[in-house]
């Protein structure tokens, strides 16, 4: 076991750096993203109206911000499994969720009932935190330990 450490002690050391610079993406969203609604959902949310912003700059700061933990999500991923056709899926899964949750984020902006911004918090999670490496890891691992049966 300390043998199998050792010889894989600088993947490790990069996946910590890749995990590290995830979460400076995070602690340092206000002052690295353009983005109104940071300060709207640690309100009550629930009850008070959409903070005024601006939709293009909107748009390019959860798209880079998105890129930013993408990007750095399928370096982990590619770490831990070595394996470029699984990290060409990963990409590809990504780039569909990104169409799908920046085109429903935008939807769910300016066409939802205020009552309803609970859909637009979800949504908005997903596109802003690497939620996706969360999910993909272990269904990864699950589905490499069910094909060397």
């Amino acid at each position: 076991m300390l043998q199998k450490i050792q010889n894989n002690s600088g993947r490790i050391v990069l996946i910590v750096i890749l995990v590290l610079l995830l979460a400076g993406i995070r602690a340092f969203e206000s002052k690295l993203f353009y983005d109104p609604f940071l300060d709207y959902f640690k309100s009550d949310y629930l009850t008070i109206a959409f903070p005024k912003f601006e939709g293009f700059r909107l748009l390019f700061a959860m798209s880079f911000r998105y890129f930013l933990n993408s990007l750095l999500s399928i370096g982990i991923i590619y770490l831990l499994f070595k394996d470029i056709e699984l990290i060409k899926f990963t990409s590809l899964l990504y780039g569909v969720f990104y169409v799908l949750l920046i085109s429903f984020f935008f939807v769910l902006i300016y066409f939802i009932d205020q009552k309803n911004s609970f859909l637009l918090f979800y949504v908005r999670r997903f596109l802003i935190q690497p939620l996706f490496l969360l999910l993909f890891i272990p269904a990864y691992y699950y589905q490499r330990s069910i094909s060397k049966k």
